[in-house]
């Protein structure tokens, strides 16, 4: 009995800890392990609650049920194990967290890339069509997140037309789309129009994801080009 009560005593006082040092890794509250010993070194986590943050307490995700939990990681870790454990280490990514109805200022949104906190946020409920393309879109934005001088945006828009105008911002526009066009026209899908971080990201993600093949679409051919060079500058033994 006494060694009992000295287990679950020890029980009560780690399980707070590891919570603690979760919040303390990524600044994200309710969150409980859901793997962490990996072949790329990528930790996971998922929602045990909702959780509220940033500094505007606007960002906000719900947990999900064990099945979706189960169901979505194997598909998420099956996408990011793609990548080796030095290429995320040169990108700074570590911690993926799991959770559903991830949004931003009341605007849902699939993930929530934070470079400086090696940490991705992805929506499990996000539209199955898209879902595993959308895995290495918001995985792009961490990679141009730390490499914004690589990915320079007036290079990249003299690719298009030179009537061609972007949004201000991703959120300022109607232009949702995730469809991949036929007509490519320079484009892979209607969300590409909207600013150039978001028009290399698709394109990065459609490369990753096999939905590319060379054409006579001379734009989009100089924009996967692009791509291409600057992920091998970051590591150059990348492939496609």
């Amino acid at each position: 009995m006494r060694i009992f009560k000295l287990f679950l005593l020890s029980f009560i006082l780690i399980t707070p800890v590891n919570a603690n040092t979760i919040y303390n890794l990524i600044k994200i509250p309710n969150l409980e392990i859901y793997e962490l010993k990996t072949s790329n070194n990528l930790k996971y986590f998922y929602a045990e609650k909702p959780f509220v943050l940033g500094i505007q307490k606007n960002i906000s995700c719900t947990n999900s049920d064990k099945q979706t939990y189960d169901e979505k990681h194997q598909i998420i870790s099956k996408n990011l194990n793609r990548y080796s454990k030095q290429f995320l280490k040169k990108i700074n990514l570590k911690y993926i967290v799991m959770c559903e109805n991830l949004s931003i200022s009341g605007i849902n949104t699939a993930g929530i890339p934070d470079h400086l906190m090696k940490t991705l946020i992805i929506d499990l409920k996000f539209n199955e069509k898209y879902f595993e393309r959308v895995i290495h879109h918001e995985l792009f934005h961490v990679i141009y997140d730390g490499y914004k001088e690589l990915f320079n945006e007036d290079e990249w828009k003299k690719f298009n037309d030179k009537n061609f105008k972007y949004a201000d911002c991703s959120t300022c526009s109607k232009k949702l789309g995730l469809d991949t066009y036929q007509d490519t026209n320079g484009f892979f899908t209607e969300y590409s129009k909207t600013i150039p971080s978001e028009d290399m990201a698709e394109v990065f993600s459609h490369l990753i994801t096999d939905r590319y093949q060379n054409t006579n679409d001379n734009i989009l051919n100089q924009k996967v080009e692009f791509i291409k060079d600057k992920l091998s500058k970051i590591d150059n033994t990348f492939k496609f």
